[in-house]
């Protein structure tokens, strides 16, 4: 039987740098395969009265038209989904980082429509989700071709070993990183372009972004979230239980005790209300923006 673990100069990359790419893992099969079941769901939701189940819709429509820009937890949604997140060329991947027990923490997917496709800004997961160690790995599947024009993912190597400040301007979490990353003292970013079916293996503190899609093609990401079984989430709100009913266990035995440590968990102060991050981004950026109009007046 074969195998598809990481070798030790992509461990190191990981290790070294918070992430690692393996070009063209799935096949255009795979692909298309993904592909029909996104048509699949995007036609139920937009077609029936409980879209906002399965869908999160683009804030404008295009040509009158409602445009996805999300699939919510499409592992549950899908087999073709469950079949991509189950697939031994993931998680024997995913293995050689976070050991032979582990489950899937939560998925979603990320449509990114031609000429559409809102921007994600800088963020690192873990601060969305604290966990009691930081044993979990984002996984993103390329969909489609992902270049700098429709919006590939841009990463800040080798910043996951800390948190950048999440807080708005009324100490709640702001959904995207506060401190300045612009003036270059934490480096330059990086794009991750990469053709169709490549998946990105990503530490989950690793700072990222993706900037909108201006192309006419679109970019499409499957997102699946790993975690150690001995990584237990920390309660910090009604968002915890929610998001722990999509978690699935996917290799391995589960967990009898839960371990502490590497590095100290943030705690996204979010009250009773969470919504997507989306939501909690374009809030915050007209928060700020709406305060920087006063200073200006």
């Amino acid at each position: 039987m074969s195998t598809h673990y990481l070798n030790a100069d992509q461990i190191k990359q990981y290790r070294t740098e918070g992430y690692v790419v393996v070009d063209s893992i799935f096949s255009k099969d795979d692909l298309a395969a993904a592909g029909s079941a996104i048509n699949e769901l995007t036609e139920r939701a937009l077609s029936g009265d409980d879209d906002g189940s399965i869908l999160e819709l683009e804030p404008e429509p295009v040509n009158g038209q409602p445009v996805a820009r999300r699939i919510y937890n499409p592992f549950d949604q899908h087999e073709a989904f469950r079949g991509m997140a189950t697939d031994a060329r993931v998680l024997d991947r995913i293995e050689s980082l976070i050991g032979a027990d582990f489950n899937l923490q939560h998925s979603k997917l990320n449509m990114k429509p031609a000429g559409v496709g809102s921007p994600v800004e800088w963020h690192q997961d873990l601060a969305y989700f604290p966990h009691t160690n930081d044993d979990l790995v984002t996984t993103l599947v390329y969909l489609d071709e992902a270049t700098e024009e429709n919006g590939c993912l841009q990463v800040l190597p080798r910043h996951h070993h800390h948190f950048f400040d999440h807080t708005a301007s009324d100490g709640t979490f702001a959904g995207m990183i506060t401190d300045n990353l612009s003036d270059g003292r934490y480096g330059q970013p990086v794009s991750l372009a990469a053709p169709a079916g490549s998946v990105i293996f990503m530490h989950c503190v690793l700072p990222h972004s993706s900037l909108p899609n201006r192309s006419k093609h679109p970019r499409r990401t499957l997102i699946f979230e790993y975690r150690a079984a001995d990584s237990l989430p920390l309660y910090f709100g009604p968002m915890t239980e929610a998001t722990e009913k999509m978690t699935r266990h996917i290799r391995g035995k589960q967990a009898r005790f839960a371990r502490f440590g590497n590095l100290a968990p943030f705690i996204p102060q979010v009250g009773n209300e969470y919504s997507s991050l989306y939501d909690l981004q374009q809030k915050t950026k007209d928060t700020q923006s709406s305060l920087d109009s006063k200073v200006m007046s």
